[in-house]
C-alpha cells in the first residue's frame, strides 16, 4: 500500500462533510504539517525581534512578553527556545560583557548584574573545558588505536617470519 495516496482520500471524504465534520479534517492536517518545534520558534523570535537577532542580553521576565505579543504560543515550547537562545555561545559571550537588558522592542532595561556576568563565563569555561577534554578523549583513543594496530602488525611480521624457519 503505497502511505504517500493514504491521506489524500482521508481529505477528500472530509471535504464534502458538514461544518460538525470539518474540525476533524484541521486536526488530521495538524499532524501532516512539520509540528512547531523550539528552534522554528527561535528563527521566528529572530525574525521578529531584535534582541534576539542581535543577540543582546534579554531583560528578565521577557517570556511574559512574548507572551503578550504573541498570544496562544507553547509555554513549553517558548520556554524551550529561550533556554536554547540564553544557552548559546553566542549569548553566553555577549552576557560575559554586557552592562544592559533589552526588551522585545529593543529598548535598554535594567542591568546586567555581575552575579549574572560571572555565571556566563563560568558556564562558558566549563563548556569549553568539556570539549576540550572530549577533543582529548577522542585523540587519546585514536592514539591507542594506532598503537594497538602498530602492535598486531609487529606480531604478524614476527610470526611470519618464525613460521617459515620451522
Amino acid at each position: 500500500m503505497n502511505t504517500s495516496l493514504t491521506p489524500e482520500p482521508a481529505a477528500e471524504v472530509a471535504t464534502p462533510v458538514s461544518p460538525a465534520v470539518a474540525v476533524p479534517e484541521a486536526a488530521s492536517a495538524a499532524p501532516a504539517a512539520p509540528a512547531p518545534t523550539a528552534r522554528t520558534l527561535l528563527k521566528q523570535l529572530q525574525q521578529q525581534f531584535p534582541p534576539f537577532r542581535d543577540c543582546l542580553p534579554l531583560s528578565i521576565g521577557i517570556d511574559k512578553q512574548i507572551m503578550a505579543q504573541i498570544p496562544g504560543i507553547d509555554k513549553k515550547l517558548m520556554r524551550t527556545a529561550l533556554g536554547i537562545h540564553t544557552g548559546s555561545q553566542r549569548y553566553l559571550r555577549v552576557m560575559e560583557k554586557a552592562t544592559v537588558r533589552y526588551d522585545l522592542d529593543g529598548t535598554a532595561g535594567a542591568e546586567v548584574t555581575d552575579v549574572h556576568r560571572k555565571h556566563a563565563k563560568e558556564v562558558l569555561k566549563e563548556r569549553l573545558k568539556k570539549e576540550a577534554d572530549r577533543k582529548k578523549a577522542e585523540r587519546d583513543a585514536a592514539a591507542e588505536e594506532e598503537a594497538a594496530r602498530v602492535r598486531q602488525d609487529k606480531l604478524a611480521l614476527l610470526t611470519a617470519k618464525f613460521s617459515k624457519k620451522g
